[in-house]
């Protein structure tokens, strides 16, 4: 992936040098939205891609849940300039602003800047304590996507999703997630929660992600075409990245029975065909998961 000399997104804080002790105020996940619900699940008791929306969703609250936590920050402090992980996810950060303003702007709508933060260990949110065995995460509460650095070396060798493109996926995955708030969607999922069965909240769930996956896919198609970032390789290593994080893989890597009904993310193939779905169409409207029969 050719991202070396482009922009550097300015909306990156970086809490590391909080450790794990982070700026802990309570524990758990109170206020409204989907919290850390984006890509995978701290499931297999470790880190995975993402998380699961039930699990999270469960502590969250909709319009009944126990109030977010006050979030109490020192001023937000930028990554050193010779972080060069740092500088990868500021960059990559910084063109999904251009492709998403770009096309809100298309659309008659204006595009709000998300915020990323380095963390490692624990961290505060206006969702609760994020924790890095969470995996990557968004709280939509604050518009902010979380992510330890070190999820990446678990991306590589406990998932076996190597590149530098199938990091740059996991950023424009919670980014979608950020998307999704903005349009309004990820509240009319959670508004049903509580409201449907458990069996039919997990499929709402697993449209909702595999939006997001198009929506990745959005950003890959535009970015490449307005800077050719994109070298030989690339598209499989986001494509090698959506298979290792399916719910079925997930779930035959750890031992278990294959249980479909309990899928809130998709299988291997749903994620892997949505991400393509969003690359080669480059439309919001073809990431419409939930009117799709068949995902």
């Amino acid at each position: 992936m050719k991202w070396e000399g482009n922009r550097e997104s300015d909306n990156v804080e970086d809490r590391r040098s909080e450790g794990s002790a982070g700026r802990s105020i309570g524990a758990g996940f109170g206020g409204r939205g989907i919290g850390i619900g984006t890509i995978v699940v701290a499931l297999l008791g470790g880190w995975i891609f993402g998380i699961n929306p039930l699990t999270i969703l469960g502590m969250l609250s909709g319009e009944g849940g126990a109030p977010a936590a006050q979030v109490q920050q020192a001023p937000a402090q930028r990554p050193p300039a010779d972080d060069r992980m740092a500088k990868f996810v500021s960059t990559v950060l910084a063109d999904t602003e251009d492709v998403w303003k770009d096309l809100f702007a298309k659309g008659g709508a204006t595009y709000k800047d998300p915020q990323l933060v380095l963390f490692r260990g624990t961290t505060q949110t206006a969702c609760g304590q994020g924790q890095s065995a969470m995996g990557p995460f968004y709280c939509p509460a604050d518009q902010k996507v979380y992510i330890d650095l070190g999820f990446y070396e678990t991306l590589k060798t406990r998932l076996g999703a190597p590149g530098d493109f199938a990091q740059a996926y996991v950023i424009a995955h919670e980014v979608g997630h950020h998307v999704q708030n903005l349009m309004g969607i990820s509240n009319k999922v959670d508004q049903l929660r509580g409201r449907v069965s458990k069996a039919e909240y997990n499929v709402l769930s697993v449209r909702l992600e595999l939006q997001a996956d198009c929506f990745a896919g959005v950003w890959a198609h535009h970015a490449n075409n307005a800077r050719q970032l994109l070298e030989q390789g690339d598209v499989d290593e986001a494509i090698n990245a959506a298979a290792r994080i399916g719910d079925d893989a997930l779930q035959r890597s750890s031992g278990g029975e294959v249980v479909p009904e309990s899928f809130t993310h998709g299988t291997s193939a749903q994620r892997q065909r949505w991400f393509a779905n969003g690359m080669q169409n480059g439309s919001v409207k073809a990431c419409d998961t939930f009117s799709a029969r068949q995902l």
